[in-house]
């Protein structure tokens, strides 16, 4: 059971009878089918197993899944896992979740994977490590596409108000055109001020990994060679830039706090319970 499901058990489907399918539209918005997958690996170099972290009595992954289930465009939630484990403990709090191959690359790989089983028209990756992530953030990057048939892709920021994010390579900023589409993603300071007089926050937006694609843009993302920037920043949405795909950027005063080590726990728990952190 400690081991990864071999590749034989791929497409295995935990969900209880007594799911709950409530869709957008009756939610009081347009038919529009929108699947959120939260990828959740067992393996991590960092902290091993952390998608079952146990955060204010729950499993991390579970918190992801509720804040999934809470945003109002969202029909569906599922979580594409590689490990029995993982499984398992979905099936304990009565969630969704998908058995998807190991070798994957990324987690938009193992969400074009749950793809080509569950039919949508628009997916969004909400990462497993991410805990608090807020539900109105994910019906922003949804209502992004639904409000313009040509966007393909779509992602959320936030400014950076912190002037130590900006030389903070951990952060990635996103520099934006006017029409509101990525012009670049980047570890690095950027934009450049030159002007040591200018304010400095608020020219720079901290991206947030939250990805929404539309069903024919996420199937063709694994097909994508990756190009020398994706290789150098290690940064997948860079993979979308450099094939020529643009990727609309949502900006808003979004925050999430992502469980990367295990003393990342203890901070959750304390927004979670009210706490100043």
């Amino acid at each position: 059971m400690g081991a990864p499901r071999p590749e034989a058990t791929t497409g295995l489907w935990y969900h209880p009878a007594s799911a709950d399918w409530t869709t957008a539209e009756k939610k009081g918005f347009s038919p529009v089918n929108v699947v959120a997958v939260i990828p959740a690996r067992y393996g991590s170099t960092r902290f091993p197993g952390k998608a079952l972290a146990p955060i204010a009595g729950k499993p991390m992954v579970q918190h992801v899944f509720e804040r999934a289930k809470a945003a109002s465009r969202v029909s569906r939630a599922v979580i594409a896992t590689d490990d029995e484990r993982i499984l398992q403990a979905v099936a304990g709090f009565s969630g969704d979740a998908m058995m998807t191959r190991v070798e994957h690359k990324s987690g938009t790989e193992r969400m074009a994977e749950v793809a080509t089983h569950v039919e949508a028209d628009i997916y969004v990756n909400v990462q497993g490590d991410e805990p608090l992530m807020d539900p109105a953030a994910i019906d922003a990057v949804i209502e992004a596409m639904t409000e313009d048939e040509s966007v393909k892709v779509a992602t959320i920021c936030t400014p950076i108000s912190d002037p130590s994010e900006i030389m903070d390579p951990n952060v990635v900023k996103v520099v934006l055109d006017f029409q509101g589409d990525a012009l670049y993603f980047t570890r690095a300071p950027a934009p450049w001020v030159r002007d040591e007089k200018e304010a400095v926050g608020q020219h720079h937006r901290k991206h947030l990994g939250l990805y929404a694609f539309r069903r024919e843009a996420l199937l063709e993302f694994p097909t994508l060679p990756p190009g020398e920037l994706e290789k150098l920043e290690q940064l997948e949405q860079l993979r979308l830039l450099e094939n020529g795909y643009k990727i609309r950027v949502v900006e808003g005063e979004f925050t999430s706090i992502g469980v990367d080590v295990p003393a990342d726990v203890a901070r959750v728990e304390q927004i979670l319970a009210g706490q100043a952190v």
